[in-house]
């Protein structure tokens, strides 16, 4: 596509997007209206295994205010104007900052950035979209609160209220985000304003607290949807505790996730270990520090003579569970031996924690900092491995047990080995369930292997599916695909849901596969 070529909306005509424009600039002022290709370029920036040119907006607008927005979806439904919502637009791996599809106008919230207000007392934050985690972490330390936060891997630059509508987690006990959400202000397409839970109560001093409110709940519906737009959240955050141990705990045989898994699953339920543990393959943890060309230059998937080089060198294992203890010192010694008990039993692990732990290779150093809420980026040291600019995160969920994980395991090292790419993941374990989480890395600047990215997973998402494996989120890419595998019923349910709220269809069409 020409890059002098100007760029409409579907549907609408030249003449009516100007007027849009026009008044688009009065409420936001014009250095607010993106229309220039240079400024609206970080707009097209993907890392997912799709064409450039399908992913290119008509303009993007930036507002600071829930009035702006309400002005905004008015004039959207007056000329049918579809708009792509971002909070802080670092979504990487799952779409980053570009459009849903070519011609969306990006409503950008991230000048939206108040931190609106942190009780310490009940442990609690209200918060605008465009707030990053560093930011919420500056102000809890600037203000000396015993509070910690639960942010994802790349944390500084993300945000807790797109992170939480699009369900993401974290490493910390609040690791579920959505299940530690309390409250939000929802823009709806008609330009309405509805708060959720105790928030249509006026005045009200438990919109914070106590998620419910009255009648049926629906703060579920504005995760993962296109039907309003969230302009203010509500957010537990955990108290700081007395005491804290994270540890770690590397197996060496690429069977033993299956012992791991079956070891873990009472643990947390019992919540012994009561943050959301994490279990590492050795391609991830050293992929966060070293480079594929240090070990491997083939085309094909790194071999297992090389893998076993890596974690020789590097001092990881093949599986590295990563976890912490909470509580004051007594509570942690307690449950310490219950832990060193239940894994040291079969004598295959090297339980590990403080010096010893931080003397292997790894990510230790990072893991323990995010366990305990601090900020860092050192995960997207993972972009090195293959570089070349591609990345998929292909994350479905099993149960926690060890016969699905190893199914899961054995699954995505032949696909993706069939087409050439690294087994480079993560199992991160909620209470019951597991997120399998794997970074299809490749390099985009190879129009060849940009395709059989593409390829390899569409053909993950279909061959998991059969086994009843299904995504919990995907990249705007493989949204229809996914969706499709959910089933019609649902996807009935989802339209009925649009073409009740958004008739018109303006909220980011195709999100999740919504459309009318």
């Amino acid at each position: 596509m020409s890059t002098n070529e100007r760029i409409l909306p579907k549907g609408v005509s030249e003449t009516d997007f100007d007027a849009a424009l026009d008044r688009f600039r009065e409420t936001l002022g014009a250095e607010h209206v993106l229309t220039d290709s240079d400024r609206l370029a970080p707009y097209s920036k993907i890392m997912m295994a799709g064409d450039s040119d399908d992913y290119i907006p008509s303009a993007a607008l930036l507002p600071t205010s829930t009035e702006h927005v309400q002005a905004i979806v008015r004039v959207c439904n007056e000329y049918r104007i579809p708009i792509w919502t971002i909070s802080t637009g670092k979504n990487l791996g799952y779409g980053s900052a570009a459009p849903g599809e070519t011609g969306q106008v990006i409503l950008d919230l991230h000048r939206m950035n108040r931190i609106l207000d942190v009780d310490p007392d009940v442990c609690t934050a209200l918060l605008e979209p465009g707030v990053t985690y560093q930011q919420l972490y500056d102000y809890i330390k600037e203000n000396d609160l015993k509070l910690w936060l639960d942010p994802p891997a790349p944390s500084a630059i993300a945000g807790p209220v797109g992170n939480t509508l699009d369900r993401g987690v974290g490493y910390t006990p609040y690791g579920e985000h959505f299940m530690f959400q309390c409250g939000m202000e929802v823009v709806l397409a008609n330009g309405e304003v509805v708060r959720t839970g105790m928030g249509g109560i006026e005045n009200s001093s438990s919109w914070q607290v106590f998620k419910w409110g009255y009648g049926p709940y629906i703060d579920g519906l504005f995760t993962q949807s296109n039907f309003g737009i969230v302009t203010k959240m509500g957010l537990w955050l955990m108290p700081e505790p007395p005491a804290y141990r994270p540890f770690l705990i590397q197996y060496q045989d690429p069977e033993d996730i299956e012992e791991i898994v079956d070891v873990l699953r009472p643990l947390r339920i019992a919540q012994i270990i009561p943050n959301a543990v994490v279990i590492v393959h050795t391609l991830w943890d050293a992929g966060t520090h070293v480079t594929r060309k240090q070990y491997y230059d083939g085309t094909d998937s790194i071999p297992r003579e090389a893998i076993e080089r890596i974690k020789a060198d590097e001092g990881v294992g093949e599986w590295n569970v990563y976890a912490a203890l909470y509580g004051t010192p007594e509570q942690i010694e307690v449950n310490w031996k219950i832990v060193e008990q239940a894994f040291g039993a079969s004598g295959k692990a090297k339980i590990m924690y403080g010096e010893e732990a931080e003397r292997r290779g790894g990510g230790f150093s990072y893991r323990s900092a995010l366990m305990k809420g601090d900020m860092n980026l050192q995960e997207f040291g993972l972009y090195n491995w293959r570089g070349g600019g591609g990345s998929m995160w292909f994350a479905p969920v099993s149960q926690a047990k060890g016969s699905e994980t190893k199914d899961q395991t054995e699954l995505a090292q032949r696909i993706l080995g069939k087409y050439g790419f690294d087994y480079v993941a993560e199992y991160i374990v909620g209470w019951r369930d597991m997120h399998h989480v794997i970074d299809l890395l490749y390099n985009r600047q190879d129009p060849e292997e940009t395709q059989r990215a593409h390829d390899c997973f569409a053909e993950l998402i279909d061959e998991f599916a059969k086994r009843g494996y299904g995504l919990y989120r995907t990249n705007t890419e493989f949204m229809e695909q996914v969706a499709g595998t959910f089933g019609e019923p649902l996807r009935e349910v989802h339209r009925t849901l649009k073409r009740a709220l958004d008739p018109n269809g303006i909220l980011s069409p195709g999100k999740s596969g919504i459309r009318l």
